[in-house]
């Protein structure tokens, strides 16, 4: 039961992260965009990051994703037999 609870929390892990490092772009703005370039920083530099908004939305994306991953696993839809006779493996 331990062990189901810890990797149930470590695949939640890997798609938070996958997550954040897909919404980290998304209302970035350039220093070189802005306009407002601070002398000795890189210009492709930015402004605001956003990050506490970005942290908020990806643990919301990560936690819908997560659950429609736990459903299709419960309900049957995604396991290794499964997946595997998609790939070419295991023969009916």
């Amino acid at each position: 039961m331990a062990s189901a609870i810890f990797s149930g929390f470590a695949i939640y892990f890997v798609f938070w992260w996958i997550t954040l490092f897909l919404m980290l772009p998304f209302g970035v703005r350039s220093q070189h965009e802005d306009g407002a370039h601070a002398p000795g920083t890189d210009p492709g530099a930015p402004v605001m990051a956003l990050m506490r908004r970005k942290i908020i939305w990806t643990t919301i994306v990560s936690m819908i994703f997560y659950g429609a991953a736990a459903w299709a696993y419960y309900s049957g839809l995604l396991n290794v037999a499964r997946l595997s006779r998609l790939m070419g493996g295991f023969p009916d």
